[in-house]
């Protein structure tokens, strides 16, 4: 990466003992099928939180004072199952030292990684999964570590819950859970969605967002649109529920193709990102502890689920 801090931040809120988040860049693009990109997103996103407002008004702060660290991008190509571990590796490294997580890819694939990590931290996890496409083929062009195979692993292993939804091959519905799977459609005539969605959640989420679960009239810059997505506020008001009532553990971004023509979808992107960390962050003062050796109750680790000896 170019960057050298998250959107420019001075460099006391990028270090790492200093912060309380960190964006992991995973710029990958190994099994995307249709259109190629994604692997150039995270150095689009980041080229746009540099060019961003960091006051946000809607919750009157500056998040960024709560410290970013901006990891190393991954940058394992050797076989999609390669960057998998190496994604997982890395993300479980970071919640062991107690800070929020966060990832921006790279197509859909790496999120495998990320929620194999999540999962093993934290008990009873829900996935939120927005996202256009159902993503739960078991293998796809020979591989479990497909984009194709996004949460397939997640709707075995933990409590899934799909929105967006408005394409998928047949073969799909065998494995999907439609009484937590909220379709497009379905959502436009559905003012109750958003709270039926947030009651079938556990305590503890991770939001995997695919941009391309967004309208292409507001997110053209992505591999495979669709259309019929969600719109910018829509988006904003279901995520801020979601943070309000639920303990977001840590989020995925993925899918952002740049287009060197139009940059408006890398600095939706760059402000999604930045809204979440808003929402998850607003009502905490900056100088909060930030240790790296307790969890707080409210991100409490499941430590039955890893080895504490394990060398990081």
């Amino acid at each position: 990466m170019k960057t050298k801090t998250y959107a420019g931040i001075p460099d006391e809120f990028a270090k790492l003992e200093n912060s309380k988040i960190v964006l992991i860049p995973v710029p990958y693009d190994g099994t995307s099928t249709w259109q190629k990109g994604a692997d150039k997103g995270p150095e689009a996103f980041l080229e746009a939180s540099e060019n961003m407002e960091l006051y946000d008004i809607e919750t009157d702060s500056e998040v960024y004072q709560q410290g970013v660290f901006l990891a190393d991008a991954i940058t394992e190509n050797a076989s999609p199952e390669a960057m998998v571990e190496a994604v997982h590796e890395l993300t479980k490294k970071y919640i062991k030292k107690n800070k929020f997580v966060t990832i921006f890819g790279g197509e859909h694939s790496i999120s495998i990684g990320t929620i194999r990590a999540f999962n093993e931290m934290y008990p009873s996890l829900t996935v939120l999964h927005m996202d256009a496409h159902a993503d739960l083929r078991k293998s796809y062009e020979g591989s479990s570590c497909n984009h194709a195979c996004a949460v397939y692993e997640a709707s075995q292993t933990t409590n899934l819950i799909q929105v967006g939804i408005r394409s998928m091959d047949v073969m799909e519905k065998t494995v999907m859970d439609t009484d937590k799977t909220y379709f497009a459609h379905d959502m436009a005539v559905d003012d109750n969605w958003m709270d039926s969605a947030i009651d079938q959640m556990t305590d503890n989420v991770f939001i995997t967002f695919d941009l391309d679960a967004l309208d292409p009239s507001i997110m053209p810059s992505t591999g495979t649109p669709e259309p019929g997505g969600l719109f910018w506020y829509e988006t904003l008001d279901f995520l801020k529920q979601v943070f309000e009532e639920k303990n977001v553990v840590g989020f995925d971004i993925v899918e952002l193709c740049p287009n060197t023509k139009d940059k408006s979808s890398d600095f939706l992107a760059a402000k999604l990102y930045y809204k979440m960390l808003s929402y998850k962050f607003q009502n905490e003062d900056s100088e909060d502890d930030c240790d790296n050796t307790n969890v707080s109750s409210k991100q409490k680790i499941n430590h039955s689920k890893f080895d504490d000896d394990e060398n990081y």
